[in-house]
């Protein structure tokens, strides 16, 4: 194993460490997310759904997990299917309806964090908690700039 990154650019390393890092914490969460019966995919647009600050779209969605539109909206749809999530008129598109969540996807939601709550508790016991928010909130901060140079592109 080698003990410098391959590349000394600081994005492509931080790139590379995240999804070994997500690998990691899939494993950690896995038991509470799997508890749902949900495909992770589908457990991923109903967090999406009811995380979100406003409504979201599909392609809002999509964008957001860096996913084609085609995989979220088949999600979208097994979810409204089983009530989990509602399709709502989008006042600024017609074609693309705002994604609210049900009671029954928020109860759903519920459950999965009370289950990721507690395997992320037993896991703190070994870590420093602290140091793991600084991270995530550096990661939240870097995520938005990141957003923001993509809609800047875009324009």
């Amino acid at each position: 194993m080698l003990d410098e990154p391959r590349t000394s650019n600081p994005l492509v390393c931080l790139s590379d460490e995240v999804m070994r890092l997500q690998g990691r914490l899939k494993s950690i969460f896995a038991g509470s997310n799997g508890a749902t019966g949900l495909p992770p995919m589908e457990l991923t647009v109903l967090t999406a759904v009811v995380e979100a600050t406003s409504a979201p779209t599909v392609p809002q969605i999509g964008r957001s997990l860096g996913r084609p539109r085609q995989v979220i909206q088949r999600a979208a749809n097994a979810l409204i299917d089983e009530g989990l999530i509602e399709a709502a008129p989008n006042p600024h598109h017609k074609r693309a309806p705002l994604l609210l969540p049900t009671r029954r996807g928020k109860a759903v939601k519920r459950q999965v964090d009370a289950r990721a709550i507690k395997a992320a508790n037993a896991f703190l016991r070994g870590i420093d908690a602290a140091r793991c928010s600084r991270l995530a909130e550096d990661l939240r901060e870097l995520r938005g700039e990141i957003e923001a140079h993509v809609r800047a592109k875009r324009a």
